[in-house]
């Protein structure tokens, strides 16, 4: 079967990675059959892989330890879509390899160090952030990578309202516009996904600057394959579709790496 073989193929690779930082594999049982589930832990930090059969979603997360084991207040650090009649082992490998880069980064590992076994807060509201939400806009439209990285090289901070309603909005559009009904299904399972997911600036893009540029003619069909919490905040953000906002102040544009390397 394509999914278990596929969950498998992540799992793998994200145990592979998370040896060389001491966690282990434990065996894990989910009481809801919607779930599957593979849990890994250290004495004070726990990732699990999670793959909710009825979303399509296939999360990577984290919580602190406690003594009796996960506090299970989870974080997520990453969502993506996979849709077992469709996708491959090709869409699976780069879910793990995405995984892998997720638990693996600098600052994974520093907080693999510093970890204490506490209860992490509750909160309502995610923590990705607005250039987490590109990234996964990279899985539909692959050449937003090459943007992603121009943007993040020559700007800092990230120029997320003006990234978005330039290289994201156009990509969007013409899917709902002229794409098929499992192409908005895509997009809006990413949108509902990131919605849970992001901080409020997250929020904010995903409602008034993404979904607000469509035009209205399409807004059942779009709601019809949100989340309930996202077609919520999208009724709700319809009153400022086509009003004007004050433009991000402009920020200062970094070097290259070539143009400091010169200057050295």
């Amino acid at each position: 079967m394509m999914l278990n073989k596929a969950f498998d193929a992540i799992c793998e690779k994200v145990e592979e990675a998370l040896k060389e930082q001491c966690f282990t594999r434990v065996k894990a049982a989910s009481n809801d059959a919607n779930e599957m589930v593979a849990l890994f832990v250290s004495e004070n930090l726990a990732y699990s892989v999670v793959y909710y059969t009825d979303k399509q979603h296939m999360v990577m997360r984290e919580c602190p330890m406690t003594d009796d084991g996960p506090d299970n207040n989870w974080k997520t650090l990453a969502t993506w879509m996979f849709d077992p009649e469709v996708d491959t082992m090709k869409e699976a490998n780069s879910i793990g390899n995405d995984f892998v880069e997720a638990i693996s980064a600098p600052k994974a590992i520093k907080k693999v160090k510093t970890a204490k076994k506490t209860k992490a807060k509750k909160d309502d509201e995610g923590n990705a952030d607005p250039v987490f939400l590109a990234k996964r806009f990279v899985t539909i439209y692959p050449e937003l990578k090459d943007e992603i990285k121009n943007e993040e090289d020559c700007y800092y901070p990230f120029r997320s309202v003006t990234f978005f309603r330039a290289s994201v909005v156009p990509k969007v559009q013409d899917s709902i516009t002229r794409g098929t009904d499992n192409d908005i299904k895509k997009l809006m399972n990413l949108l509902s996904a990131q919605y849970n997911n992001g901080d409020i600036d997250t929020r904010s893009i995903i409602t008034i600057v993404i979904l607000n540029s469509i035009e209205e003619k399409y807004d059942d069909k779009m709601m019809e394959y949100m989340s309930d919490d996202l077609k919520t905040a999208f009724k709700a953000s319809r009153k400022f579709r086509g009003k004007e906002f004050k433009p991000e102040k402009p920020k200062k544009q970094r070097k290259t790496i070539a143009q400091r390397l010169q200057g050295q």
